[in-house]
C-alpha cells in the first residue's frame, strides 16, 4: 500500500477520534510529513516498538498498539493448546499515553482469551520481568520508551523467561502482523468488562512486596553493617520516572536510611520538565541532584532512568565536586564488591559465572579471572545475556552471579531476566557503605 492510500484509509477510518482526524487533516498538504507517517508500519523487532507519538502507521498511537498486540496475542495462543497457560503481564511507565496504551493492550489480549495481569499504575521495567516469571505468564508487555525524550513512547515485548523476545519469536509476531488489518484486525474487550469477568486482574502492592522481597534477598551482609550503612548519605533522583517509589523503599529497608530524594524530580512527569533529557548517562541530568548533594554534604548520587532499569552514579571527587562514573566503571566496581561480599558471607557459588557483552570492558574478565570465576561474552543486549544465563545454568556450567553492559545496566540474581535499577541501586549503596 502506498503512503497516499494509507493516509486516506486512516483519515476515513471510523476508529479515529475527531481529534485524531483533525490532526491528519492539518497535515494533508504536507507531503513530506505524510510520507514519513505512512511510508511503512513501525517495525516490530526483538525490542518491540519505539517511536514518536503521532497519528499514523509509522508512529506510536493506540491503533498501532492494538494492531501489534493482536499479532502478539496470536503468537501467544499458538504457543499453548490449553487456555489456562495463556497468561500475560502488562505494565507501563509514567509517560504521556502510557496508561492508555497499556489498557488498550490488555483489552486486546483479554479478547483473545488470554488472562492479563495488568499493573494498576506505573512500575519499573524489572518488576514486569519479575511478574512474568512469578505469575507463570507466557508473555509480557511494558509500555515505555526508557530514557528517550518526551515525544517518544514504546512497546517492550517479553517472553515466558522474563527476557525480551528472541529473534524467532519476534519474527513470528512480525509475520502475523502482515496478515492483520490495523483497524479491523484487533479484537477488543472493554477493560471494565474484562475485570468483571476475571480476564483482567489488577496487580498492585502484593506484587511490589514480592518483588522487593526478591531484591532484598540480594542484600549483602558483613559485621557492623548497620553502623556502616548509617554513615553513608545518598541523594537519589528518579528523573520523573518509575523508580520514585521502590528505589527509596529498598534503600531504607536495607538500612541505607540517610537518603535524600530530589523533591522536584520525585513526581511522575511525562514532560520531564526539570531536565533536557531523562537519561542517567548524561551528567547534566543530575544538576538538581548535585546541588542538593553539595548542600547536604552527601557521599554519592544515584539516578534511575524513567523506566528504572538503569542507574547512573556520581561520586564526590577530591575537590568536592561530584564526578560521573561510566557504566563500565560502575559495573566493574560492583562486580569486584559483589564477589568479595558473597565470599565473605559464604554465599559465593562454587562455580560462579560473570556475563558481559562484547562491547563491555575486559576489566570485568580480569576481575573474574583473578577470583577464579568464569567470564563469558554475549552480543549486545540483555536478551542475549538472559539467554546465555539460561544456557549455562541448564548445562550445569555454574551459577551466574552478575551480568552487565556498558550502557548503565546490571542484572543481579535470578528474580529478573533484564537489567534492574532497583537491585543495582541497593547494591551500590551497600558497596559505598562497605
Amino acid at each position: 500500500m502506498c503512503w497516499e492510500t494509507a493516509y486516506e484509509q486512516w483519515l476515513n477510518a471510523p476508529a479515529l477520534s475527531q481529534q485524531e482526524q483533525e490532526e491528519l487533516r492539518a497535515i494533508q498538504k504536507d507531503k513530506m510529513e505524510l510520507r514519513e507517517r505512512f511510508c511503512a508500519p513501525l517495525a516490530f523487532g526483538t525490542a518491540g516498538l519505539r517511536g514518536t507519538m503521532k497519528v499514523g502507521l509509522h508512529h506510536m498511537n493506540v491503533h498501532v498498539v492494538r494492531w501489534v498486540t493482536q499479532g502478539f496475542a496470536e503468537v501467544i495462543c499458538a504457543e499453548s493448546d490449553w487456555a489456562g497457560d495463556r497468561k500475560a503481564a502488562v505494565c507501563m511507565d509514567g509517560r504521556k499515553n502510557s496508561r492508555r496504551f497499556a489498557e488498550a493492550a490488555a483489552e486486546v489480549l483479554a479478547a483473545n482469551g488470554i488472562t492479563v495481569y495488568l499493573f494498576d499504575g506505573p512500575r519499573p521495567t524489572p518488576e514486569l520481568s519479575f511478574a512474568v516469571r512469578a505469575y507463570g505468564c507466557l508473555a509480557g508487555i511494558n509500555i515505555t520508551a526508557s530514557h528517550n525524550p518526551k515525544e517518544y513512547n514504546g512497546y517492550k515485548a517479553y517472553w515466558c523467561d522474563g527476557a525480551q523476545l528472541q529473534t524467532e519469536t519476534a519474527m513470528a509476531v512480525s509475520a502475523r502482523l502482515e496478515e492483520i488489518d490495523v483497524f479491523a484486525g484487533p479484537k477488543r474487550m472493554d477493560l471494565q468488562r474484562g475485570i468483571e469477568l476475571g480476564r483482567i486482574c489488577l496487580l498492585g502492592r502484593s506484587c511490589d512486596e514480592a518483588y522487593l522481597k526478591a531484591v532484598e534477598e540480594l542484600s549483602t551482609v558483613w559485621p557492623g553493617m548497620e553502623a556502616d550503612k548509617e554513615k553513608v548519605k545518598i541523594v537519589y533522583t528518579p528523573l520523573h520516572g518509575c523508580g520514585y517509589q521502590l528505589v527509596p523503599e529498598i534503600l531504607c529497608r536495607t538500612g541505607l536510611q540517610r537518603l535524600l530524594c530530589e523533591p522536584s524530580q520525585m513526581v511522575l512527569d511525562g514532560d520531564f520538565s526539570t531536565v533536557e533529557s531523562p537519561n542517567p548517562e548524561y551528567p547534566e541530568s543530575f544538576a538538581r541532584a548535585a546541588e542538593l548533594a553539595i548542600r547536604e554534604n552527601a557521599d554519592l548520587i544515584l539516578g534511575t532512568d524513567p523506566d528504572c532499569d538503569r542507574v547512573g552514579l556520581l561520586v564526590r571527587g577530591p575537590s568536592g565536586k561530584f564526578l560521573p562514573l561510566s557504566g563500565n566503571q560502575t559495573g566493574v566496581l560492583l562486580l569486584d564488591y559483589l564477589i568479595g561480599a558473597q565470599r565473605r558471607s559464604g554465599r559465593l557459588p562454587q562455580k560462579a559465572i560473570v556475563l558481559k557483552t562484547i562491547v563491555t570492558t575486559d576489566m570485568a574478565r580480569a576481575i573474574a579471572q583473578d577470583n577464579g570465576i568464569a567470564c563469558y561474552d554475549t552480543f549486545t543486549g540483555f536478551r542475549f545475556l538472559a539467554q546465555r544465563m539460561e544456557q549455562l545454568e541448564q548445562a550445569g556450567a555454574g551459577e551466574v552471579i552478575f551480568s552487565f553492559e556498558e550502557a548503565y545496566g546490571c542484572m543481579i540474581g535470578h528474580h529478573v531476566r533484564d537489567k534492574d535499577g532497583v537491585s543495582t541501586a541497593m547494591l551500590i549503596g551497600e558497596m559505598a557503605a562497605w
